[in-house]
């Protein structure tokens, strides 16, 4: 049998599960990284010569010879690569080895591409009957645009979400707006691991397996909360407000005198202390002003007085006012400003990994604190195919006699 690389053993909830990833970009990725964090061994399948599409979305890139985007670090940890051609019989046929050996199988290919190669579900569910396997696509494997392919933009659009982000309408600078992150991929990527943990359990209980339909489309209208509860239950569309809330006044940024404040009160006992705070007891007892519902109703008259009164302030000065009163403010900071917070750093929230050469990647951890099963970081986002050996030896049993077989074919790849 061919000598294996060294690992850490999986520790977590998830210990002892099995991913077979064969997703690639962000929401796939994002999915199978969290069942990984929990614990998953998570081997990641990708094209020979080419790798997952998001390594080469940069600048900025690591600087290891690899040339591996920042942005495909964000959302590889904890997995293994493997690079096996798909298109071939053999690679199939592989693919199916793995399966067989797998709890989840996770994939993003177009509705119908997989099932050509006896890889959908039905295919995998034959050689492994307890299977959960679950299909990414943009939306979903039903209804009139199932055969389109879905991006996060194109969804974040089609969905509603940018027609409520954004300055106002007669506002400088108005328009629909995206959200400063792949938003509705990371969700569909939650939605996916949420989904899988629930199959887990279902499997548990009933020793069924099954396939998990999810749809990029649908996960972005489900995160539409409160803003489609608006319309669907009382008939209110929803527009942009900018940084306004479209019912808790004031919930925004001020600008005090030498910057801005974000302002977020949320109840009518905050709104009468911040009144206090201001020496405004006549905002406080104005009848237009008193109940969330009214305040807001009445925004146009309330906000300049507000503005007028933060203006003096110095924003510092503003915030520790409000954090004595218990009064909910704080400042927009940047990327690395959030980073280099004291609370962020009190909760480990960054983290770093060595590559196999020794190169650190540092990366944000999983949020979920666990008493008794804590996550676990074993693996630095892998070069494309870097495990392929250690993969087919330690998951399949395979000697290095049929390894080499298998690189020499070019059915596996060992680089990129």
């Amino acid at each position: 049998m061919a000598k294996s690389t060294s690992t850490p053993a999986p520790t977590g909830p998830l210990a002892g599960i099995t991913v077979l990833d064969l997703s690639r970009v962000l929401a796939g990725p994002w999915c199978s990284q969290i069942l990984g964090d929990l614990g998953a061994e998570v081997i990641k399948v990708e094209q020979p010569g080419q790798g997952d599409d998001t390594r080469r979305w940069g600048p900025p890139f690591l600087d290891d010879g690899s040339r591996d985007s920042a942005y495909y670090l964000c959302a590889n940890r904890n997995k293994r690569s493997i690079a096996i051609d798909i298109a071939r019989p053999a690679g199939q046929a592989l693919v199916r080895q793995f399966a067989a050996k797998a709890d989840i199988v996770l994939e993003n290919f177009r509705v119908g591409a997989l099932a050509k190669y006896g890889l959908d579900y039905a295919g995998l569910k034959a050689v492994k009957p307890d299977l959960i396997y679950a299909s990414i696509t943009g939306f979903g494997q039903t209804g009139p645009e199932k055969d389109k392919g879905g991006y996060d933009f194109l969804i974040q659009a089609m969905s509603g979400l940018m027609s409520v982000t954004g300055r106002a309408d007669g506002e400088p600078g108005a328009g629909p707006l995206k959200a400063g992150i792949p938003v509705t991929d990371l969700s569909t990527g939650l939605y996916a691991a949420i989904s899988i943990l629930a199959a887990l359990q279902h499997r548990n209980r009933t020793g069924e397996g099954q396939h998990i339909d999810l749809a990029l489309l649908d996960a972005q209208m489900a995160l539409l909360a409160n803003q489609a509860s608006g319309w669907l239950n009382g008939g209110i569309e929803p527009g942009r407000l900018g940084n306004q809330h479209p019912t808790i006044t004031p919930y925004q940024d001020f600008a005090c005198a030498d910057g801005s404040v974000i302002v977020a009160l949320g109840n009518d006992r905050q709104f009468h202390q911040f009144c206090l705070l201001l020496e405004r007891d006549d905002l406080a007892n104005d009848p237009r002003f008193t109940a969330s519902s009214t305040r807001s109703e009445h925004r146009a008259a309330l906000l300049p007085e507000i503005e007028a009164e933060l203006a003096k302030w110095q924003s510092a000065d503003l915030i520790a006012a409000m954090e004595a009163a218990k009064l909910p403010a704080g400042r927009v900071n940047s990327v690395p400003e959030a980073l280099a917070l004291s609370q962020v750093a009190a909760r480990e929230a960054v983290q770093t990994l060595e590559r196999d050469d020794g190169t650190p990647v540092q990366f944000l951890g999983f949020p979920g604190k666990f008493s008794a099963s804590p996550v676990s970081y074993r693996h630095a986002p892998p070069r494309s195919a870097q495990d392929s050996r250690a993969v087919l030896a330690d998951t399949l049993g395979m000697d290095e006699a049929a390894i080499e077989a298998l690189l020499a074919s070019g059915v596996v790849a060992d680089k990129l």
